[in-house]
Parts: C-alpha cells; sequence; structure tokens
C-alpha cells in the first residue's frame, strides 16, 4: 500500500540536490529484503539510475532482473492468460494490491534499453536479439488486452453490477481525450523502438529487416522526415557502391529529455443503493496531468544543424496507457464500491452508526489508486541523423553546448545524450564498421571471383626507339580507421 510516487518524486528530488549517485543510493536503500530487490519496478528504476551513470554493465545486469519478470509474466499471457485475467479479482480491496506486472509500455521499453545498453558497451549482436524480442513482446501483448476488459467485464457480472453509464464527476477526462493521446495507436508501442529495430538490422546489412521497422516507425508516428527518410535511403545506404565511397560517419543522436510523468490518485465518492438505502463510498482513480516541460528543436554538431524529431512522448504513451485501461479499472473500481457498501452495510446493523464510521473509514483508507508507474526514463525521446566526419564535434542542443565535445568514428555511430535535472549527461558513443580512407582509384575495379579473364599480352617495343622501363607504382594502402568506443 505504500506510495510509489512519493518515493519517486524524493529520488529525483536527491538528484536535482547532490547528483545521480546519489538518488541511486537512495532508491538501492528503499529496498531491505531479498524480495524487494527482485521486484520489477524496482529493478526497473534502478537499472535506468545506473545507466544514467554509465554503469551499463549494472544496468543491463538490473534490466535483465526485471525482464525475467516480465517473461514470465508473458510466459503466462501465452499458456493461461486466465490466470492474468483473473487479477480483476484481487482488486477488490484495493488496485494497490494487485502483484505490479508493469505497463504495457514499460514491458516494450524493458527490450529497447537493453539494445540501447548493448550499443553503448558494443555488443551488436545482443543489441539485435533484443529489438528482436520486442516485436515479440508487442504481439503477446495484443493478443491478451484483446481479453483484458471483457474479463473485468465478467468479473463486474458476476458481482451483479452494471457499470454502464456510470460517470466519473470531476474526472478530468480531457487529460486522455486530448488528440495527441487519440492520435496514438495503442499505449504500448513507440517509433523509437522500431526505429531503432531498422537501424540495427541495417548496421548488421540486413536491409531486409531493417525497412519493416523503418516502416513501422512511420506507420506510429507519420509525417515524420526523419524516419521517412530511414526508409526512403535505406537501399542507397546499404548498397556497395555506398559504402565503398563513404567518407564520413553516418551519425544517429538520441536525445532524451525530462522525466516519465507520475500518476497522481484523485478520490470520489459515490452512493451505492444497499438494502432500500443509499450508502456513500470512497473510490480512487490515478490522474496524469499533461507535461509543461519545453520542447527541443535542433541540435549542432561539427557546424552542421540538425533538427530534432520527437518520436517519442513518454507522457502521452502513458495517458493512453491509461485511458486504454480505464474500463476495466472503472468497473473494477464499481464491484469493489458495491462490496464496501455491503460490508457498511452489515458493520451498522451489528455495531449500529459506530460500525458504519469504521466502515466508511477502512473503505477511504484502502480505496487508493495505483500510482506504480516507471518514473526514472526519459519523458520525451528526440532522434537526429546525418554525417559527419570523423573525430571531435563540439555539440549543442537548442543553442546551450555540451561541456566537452563528442568523438565519432567508423561507418555507423550512435550517440546518446540525457537532459537531466538541467545537466546534459552524455553517454558512450557506440561505433560501428570502418570508413575507407580515400576512394578506390577508378582505374583499378575490384576483380570478382565469378569472372576470370585471359591475361592480356603486353605490347611489343617499338624497334626504332625503346623507351625505359617505367618504375612499378606503389599500389595505394586502403587505410582504414579502426572503430573504438568512447
Amino acid at each position: 500500500m505504500q506510495s510509489h510516487d512519493k518515493h519517486a518524486s524524493a529520488v529525483q528530488a536527491t538528484a536535482r540536490t547532490g547528483g545521480v549517485a546519489a538518488a541511486l543510493a537512495q532508491h538501492e536503500a528503499s529496498a531491505t529484503s531479498a524480495d524487494a530487490k527482485a521486484e520489477l519496478l524496482f529493478n526497473m528504476e534502478r537499472g535506468e539510475l545506473l545507466r544514467l551513470n554509465k554503469r551499463y554493465a549494472d544496468s543491463t545486469e538490473a534490466f535483465l532482473l526485471a525482464d525475467q519478470k516480465v517473461q514470465q509474466w508473458e510466459e503466462t499471457a501465452k499458456t493461461n492468460p486466465s490466470k492474468l485475467l483473473g487479477m480483476a479479482g484481487a482488486a477488490l480491496i484495493s488496485e494497490r494490491l494487485k502483484v505490479y506486472e508493469g505497463q504495457d509500455y514499460e514491458k516494450v521499453w524493458l527490450t529497447t534499453r537493453l539494445a540501447l545498453n548493448r550499443l553503448s558497451e558494443g555488443d551488436l549482436e545482443k543489441a539485435r536479439v533484443d529489438v528482436k524480442r520486442t516485436h515479440e513482446r508487442e504481439a503477446v501483448i495484443a493478443e491478451l488486452r484483446a481479453k483484458d476488459t471483457a474479463a473485468a467485464e465478467e468479473e463486474a457480472k458476476s458481482k451483479g453490477v452494471d457499470a454502464k453509464g456510470k460517470e466519473l464527476n470531476g474526472y478530468p477526462v480531457e487529460t486522455l481525450n486530448d488528440p495527441e493521446v487519440l492520435q496514438l495507436k495503442n499505449g504500448y508501442q513507440n517509433a523509437l523502438s522500431h526505429y531503432l529495430a531498422g537501424f540495427i538490422y541495417e548496421v548488421t546489412n540486413e536491409p531486409g529487416l531493417a525497412a519493416p521497422g523503418y516502416r513501422k516507425a512511420i506507420e506510429l508516428r507519420p509525417e515524420t522526415p526523419l524516419l521517412e527518410e530511414g526508409l526512403r535511403g535505406l537501399d542507397d545506404r546499404t548498397s556497395f557502391t555506398h559504402k565503398r565511397r563513404q567518407q564520413m560517419t553516418d551519425v544517429l543522436f538520441v536525445v532524451e529529455a525530462g522525466n516519465a510523468p507520475a500518476r497522481k490518485p484523485k478520490g470520489f465518492t459515490i452512493p451505492v443503493p444497499v438494502g432500500g438505502s443509499l450508502r456513500t463510498v470512497s473510490i480512487s482513480y490515478p490522474v496524469i496531468d499533461p507535461s509543461k516541460d519545453a520542447m527541443l528543436s535542433n541540435l549542432q554538431a561539427g557546424g552542421r544543424d540538425f533538427k530534432l524529431e520527437r518520436v517519442v512522448d513518454v507522457n502521452v504513451m502513458a495517458r493512453r496507457a491509461l485511458k486504454d485501461e480505464m474500463p476495466g479499472m472503472v468497473l473494477r473500481g464499481v464491484t469493489r464500491a458495491v462490496a464496501k457498501a455491503v460490508v457498511q452495510n452489515e458493520l451498522e446493523k451489528r455495531a449500529g452508526m459506530f460500525g458504519a464510521l469504521v466502515g466508511i473509514a477502512a473503505s477511504a483508507v484502502t480505496e487508493q489508486a495505483d500510482d506504480r508507474i516507471w518514473r526514472m526514463l526519459p519523458g520525451r525521446v528526440y532522434l537526429a541523423r546525418g554525417y559527419l566526419p570523423p573525430g571531435e564535434h563540439q555539440v549543442s542542443i537548442n543553442g546551450r553546448a555540451l561541456d566537452a565535445p563528442v568523438k565519432v568514428a567508423g561507418q555507423y555511430a550512435v550517440v546518446p545524450l540525457r537532459v537531466y535535472e538541467e545537466q546534459f549527461l552524455v553517454g558512450d558513443v557506440s561505433q560501428f564498421g570502418r570508413l575507407m580512407a580515400a576512394a578506390p582509384p577508378a582505374a583499378a575495379p575490384a576483380a570478382t571471383a565469378a569472372v576470370v579473364s585471359e591475361p592480356v599480352k603486353p605490347a611489343a617495343k617499338p624497334a626504332a626507339k625503346p623507351v625505359a622501363k617505367p618504375a612499378a607504382a606503389k599500389p595505394a594502402a586502403a587505410a582504414t580507421a579502426t572503430p573504438t568506443k568512447n
């Protein structure tokens, strides 16, 4: 029954005043048992704080502990979905008593976070595995959620509850029905995960797999030029000719800003008819306020301007997830209200007014909306992509320069940046592939194993005026830049 909102807010306040390391220590101290240290939400929050502290191996370990919980959830969803849908019954006292399974978009974010960690560690193969699991996880979520509201309706009917036409007087429904929320296809898929999948498949030279990733990103975030160019320019970027002639690094900037939103409980009282009279029962639902953070728009690097494209807004995703969850949540809430009204009625019969007051107080204490949510995630994610010469470059965002230059090299590079509590945090730059130092001479095309030419006989020397034999030209060395990791 503890409030995760209060804990997360305290940790973020510590980060503002004492830095990420102090915030991490405070969060770790909150888990005082082995069970607490194994919980999904604890490890998601811990993994994110470790990532901010550039402790990628420890962050990956925490995320993998969280991922074990999600994999158990996935296995149950595939083999025994009724067990998960039956969790509605566990909410007859309070939503907070349910086992926290994670928001659906958090489950998807988890594999995306793992992939970004792997890139920072230079492990391209494991990053490829993580993005593949993202697609599989989304399919499991889609199938289960199709059954979720139906299960809540059945639960309500079994208790004799009809929630049709119930209105939440005072609930800020505009936060769930604004255009940005309604524009999202669902509450769990995001364009970053799919664009990153396309990018990783492109780096591993699998354009046939990269194209669906870029295409899905466009579907989730239409009319975004950077996403459209990812698909449109794929064939050219992966061509042999392009790679032979490429002299600059293809750089993907992943810029994260702000923090994920909080779920704030909001209380209501509703009248419930019981035994010929009306009982006033407390009921509580979470509210997510829209973000007021200023938008980022541009990035400068190496004297070049890049437009920052907002590809994910976690605040909007969280509100869409809440909107999708609300029908089942309302049904469970009304079901609880009826059950608690019956208890109040019985207590009044047995103990008079004192019993009724006890019932009202118990109802108010236990009726607390579930405020658990992954709070250390960024609020928004922006992407920028373009070519830069290998080497160090001064980077600035919205006119504000980073403290130190960023070094890129290789054929591809990923630069993770986070605007966190008024600070610029630069993650480890990942670099893949090699660049040719100079274009191959036009007169010396590469031979192929498939074609065997007859040797050409040299021309005879003129008899009248022999010429000196020319000195043998030294072959041009194909210098390469060995990928490094900053």
